[in-house]
């Protein structure tokens, strides 16, 4: 028997900073706005013209991970790469990591989970190296938001949240099974998948060649959706449910936790489930603040973050929670 342990982390936020302000520029919103809706006051997005891709940041950060780990790049035995956001409709960006990190051939498997491709991720990484499969798995997150946005005063229900960014890690194997990763819970809701949803291409059979054709400058259908109210009702009772259900497989309660890091999709949901856990500020970890909503990265990123910080120590509970788009949800318990 075994369990896996985070070895390594690492993430990459690209250069330019766009703030709440700079939205206003584009479309009728406001600073105040935004954060008292959001918490969010800047983000980063890529250049439009020859700067960073999925993948590009997601090697760059994976690169981070596998020197923290402190082994080489072809002790890599299997990749999982979470996004919504690939550079192609296929193939997937999990090969073009194995491709520009230069590694052997190993298997590479992308996840399309959305806000909780991270998770997601992690337990399927787990679970390969808990199996005997594996002995290190590297584990990406990584989004480009801002090149598909309608930055308009039409889309910024959504557009002001997300930003772009990658986060990765390294599992390993760890032999003492009290430590490392001691649980993963995994759930999903089909019937609400249209509530938060990118529906072009493929929508009923409409590919692209439909909508460029049509040349609707009313379509919106290749522009993401969300139906904000319905998914934070949604959001703060499954993160609860998914917490409770980790801890309670592993005899923990909520005073147990060290640290929680939950998907960065709303401060307010964060402080929500803070309050209703009874967690002090030291306790929770947000970065929603600087870099948006990074989907299947936001985890990876604001773990790293805190882990920098020197937020998480050997022995601690950690907790990783994430709820999105599908909807799906998921939780990861942790041994530090």
């Amino acid at each position: 028997m075994y369990n896996s342990k985070i070895a390594g982390l690492g993430y990459y936020v690209p250069e330019k900073v766009v703030t709440n302000d700079d939205l206003s520029k584009l479309m009728d919103t406001t600073d105040e706005w935004i954060q008292e809706r959001t918490g969010i006051q800047e983000r980063r997005h890529v250049e439009k013209k020859g700067g960073d891709t999925t993948t590009s940041m997601g090697v760059k950060a994976a690169k981070i991970a596998i020197d923290r780990a402190g082994i080489d790049k072809n002790e890599i035995d299997f990749i999982v790469f979470a996004t919504l956001s690939p550079d192609y409709y296929f193939p997937g960006p999990g090969v073009l990591v194995q491709r520009d990190l230069g590694i052997k051939t190993v298997g590479a498997l992308d996840v399309r989970n959305q806000c909780s491709g991270f998770v997601y991720a992690i337990s399927v990484a787990d679970q390969y190296i808990k199996s005997g499969m594996y002995n290190n798995v590297l584990v990406i997150g990584s989004e480009v938001h801002s090149k598909g946005l309608d930055m308009t005063t039409r889309g910024r229900n959504v557009s002001v949240i997300f930003g772009d960014g990658a986060g990765a890690a390294v599992l390993s194997r760890e032999i003492d099974t009290s430590k490392g990763i001691l649980s993963t819970h995994l759930h999903s809701e089909g019937q609400h998948a249209e509530e938060l949803a990118l529906l072009a291409p493929g929508m009923g059979g409409r590919w692209v060649n439909d909508i460029v054709s049509e040349n609707d400058p009313e379509d919106t259908s290749y522009f993401p959706i969300m139906n904000g109210q319905f998914v934070f009702k949604n959001a703060v009772v499954r993160f609860s449910e998914v917490i409770m259900e980790g801890l309670g497989t592993n005899n923990l309660q909520p005073t147990d936790i060290d640290l929680l890091v939950p998907h960065q999709a709303n401060l307010r949901i964060s402080q929500f489930i803070q309050k209703k856990f009874g967690l002090g500020d030291d306790k929770v970890f947000n970065n929603i603040m600087k870099y948006g909503n990074t989907t299947a990265a936001s985890i990876p990123i604001a773990l790293t973050e805190a882990w920098e910080g020197g937020k998480v120590k050997e022995g601690d509970v950690v907790v990783l929670a994430a709820f999105g788009s599908g909807f799906t949800w998921g939780s990861v318990i942790i041994r530090w």
